[in-house]
């Protein structure tokens, strides 16, 4: 591709709007452009660069026995209200109605619409497994969309569902979608890593997401030192509590004046806040709930609505609290507590701890669960600290930050069951389906590849989805002779089978290696006056490693050495 041809319209300066990194070098960089809030288009080198990702996802989808189609991404509302997400989704689901009164959404995802295709065309065990997959706009409406392509509203996703006889059948695809995502992050040339995780709106047992590691990204990733567990902050666990020892002491209520915080009343009794258990209410789906958990603990908000299968959870409000507890903020526990307690399992091996009394300027110490309350529900519903030790085998843990570009379910009957999708198995007798769902934010990736690879200059792509693999620059465009060697290397590079973009532009040279640094793209070649005199090409990485390559071989060399990099990447 020739630059004077090509749509790039760079920018000098950082985009006003630009909050993250990619962000900002997709915006600097003419890859997209802003439409609306959270929606952008794709300009050709963004596009190219989001081709190259779903040909990756292609290929290894493919190899892993999965079969592409393409759904509608309008949805009937009949579909979801039969799975029963039209209103467990939220605001997120973009609802409408068509000229006809029918409620219709676009579509963020499409459990909903697989089931229904598989249930109408699939009715026998001779025509299972079956696992299908597209890739397709998706619309999800963000009430803050933010970060550009990292979380918008409109963005690109490859969604693949499996349909098996059995649970067996079930792990079996699920070990073939684990293996093709790693192929696909790793062929990609990310640093990745896949962590336990939780299961959302989607439902689902169990599910793993595939992190990109970036010191910028949202999401925190708990990784042992000393095994391959690795769990994402909302699932990741420690060990299971020990029960204590300690004989149960007679209830104690003390006098507390305006001491509210956890170092408040830990300074004012002079205990540790491990002695302290924090009572928070809650509204759970418009409901009052209260979670208990330890002074130097918080509560992990996504387990404790996974606790009470709550679609919305929220922090109440002082006024909430007292018009609910008749207590006042700061001196809640749970002794007398009118309102449904859920304790952290820890709380739940703990003796002779303290809380809040019920009322202003008191607590209570020796308080013991089982005796002194009863809660509703129990479990792990705190956040892991650097203090915690792996579940599996007992090491510490390292905190990292990570982008979640891909996301893989075990759903089980869930959807089959709820939209009654049954196939007759070897006995002739009816049985649901047991689905797998597998997610990859295709136009994520890049953006994250940006987050992970760039520097002061611009991005530095990794080379598998770098837009083209070369930048050819000719530094002397007036002059013939350079312009005849530039137009005969950039002939032989594609015939080599190189992706090349000339820069054939008649600008000054600073110009054109800053477009090239800010492009990112792998390799840069230079063509100026000097050629005149040494009849090489010099070479340079977007790395930083500098060479010269003889004239006559530079594209042959070039290829061979693309070839081995590409090929050392696959097989890391």
């Amino acid at each position: 591709m020739r630059y004077s041809e090509l749509l790039l319209p760079t920018l000098k300066e950082d985009p006003a709007e630009a909050e993250v990194v990619s962000h900002r070098l997709l915006l600097r960089a003419g890859f997209i452009r802003k439409l609306t809030s959270g929606v952008y288009s794709y300009l050709p080198l963004g596009l190219a660069a989001i081709r190259k990702v779903e040909r990756i996802v292609r290929e290894e989808m493919n190899r892993a026995g999965a079969q592409e189609l393409l759904l509608p991404m309008v949805q009937p509302g009949e579909l979801w209200k039969e799975s029963g997400r039209w209103e467990k989704y939220g605001r997120e689901l973009l609802r409408f109605f068509d000229r006809h009164g029918r409620e219709s959404c676009l579509g963020p995802t499409h459990e909903e619409v697989i089931t229904d295709l598989v249930r109408m065309n699939v009715h026998s065990y001779r025509d299972l497994p079956l696992n299908l997959y597209q890739i397709q706009t998706k619309f999800r409406d963000e009430i803050r969309p933010r970060f550009g392509l990292m979380r918008g509203r409109e963005f690109i996703m490859k969604d693949g569902y499996s349909f098996d006889v059995d649970e067996a059948g079930a792990e079996e695809t699920y070990r073939k979608m684990f293996e093709a995502y790693q192929r696909i992050f790793t062929r990609c040339g990310l640093e990745f890593r896949a962590v336990e995780a939780d299961t959302g709106t989607i439902g689902g047992k169990f599910s793993h997401e595939f992190m990109v590691l970036a010191d910028t990204g949202e999401d925190v990733i708990v990784a042992c030192r000393g095994c391959g567990y690795a769990a994402n902050l909302e699932k990741a666990a420690g060990p299971e509590p020990e029960a204590g020892r300690e004989e149960p002491l007679a209830l104690e209520k003390v006098a507390t004046p305006g001491k509210k915080t956890v170092e408040e009343v830990c300074g004012f009794l002079g205990i540790r806040p491990e002695r302290l258990v924090k009572t928070m209410v809650y509204i759970a789906d418009g409901k009052p709930v209260a979670a208990m958990v330890r002074g130097d603990h918080e509560v992990q908000e996504v387990k404790l609505a996974n606790i009470l299968s709550a679609v919305e959870l929220r922090l109440a409000t002082d006024e909430e609290i007292s018009a609910h507890t008749g207590a006042p903020a700061g001196f809640l526990g749970p002794v007398g507590l009118s309102i449904p307690v859920v304790a952290d399992r820890e709380v739940m091996a703990m003796a002779n701890f303290v809380t809040g009394a019920g009322e202003a300027d008191a607590h209570l110490k020796n308080v013991n669960p089982g005796r002194d309350f009863s809660p509703a529900a129990s479990g792990d519903i705190r956040t892991v600290t650097a203090a915690d030790r792996c579940p599996e085998c007992g090491a510490g843990f390292d905190f990292l930050k990570g982008i979640e570009v891909g996301h893989i379910f075990k759903l089980g009957t869930s959807y089959s069951e709820a939209m009654n999708a049954r196939f007759l198995d070897r006995d002739g007798k009816e049985k649901h389906f047991v689905m797998g769902c597998y997610g990859i934010g295709v136009s994520r990736i890049v953006a994250a590849a940006i987050e992970q690879n760039h520097d002061g200059d611009g991005i530095v792509f990794p080379l598998p989805i770098a837009p083209f693999q070369v930048a050819l620059l000719n530094l002397a465009v007036k002059d013939g002779e350079v312009s005849r060697a530039a137009e005969k290397l950039y002939d032989e590079l594609i015939a080599a089978g190189i992706e090349v973009l000339y820069d054939d532009r008649d600008e000054r040279a600073g110009i054109k290696f800053k477009d090239a640094d800010l492009i990112g793209l792998p390799y840069r070649l230079v063509l100026g006056r000097k050629f005149l005199e040494t009849r090489e090409v010099e070479a340079r990485t977007r790395r930083g490693e500098e060479f010269t390559l003889p004239f006559e071989e530079a594209a042959q060399l070039l290829a061979a050495r693309i070839e081995a990099e590409l090929e050392a990447i696959s097989s890391r």
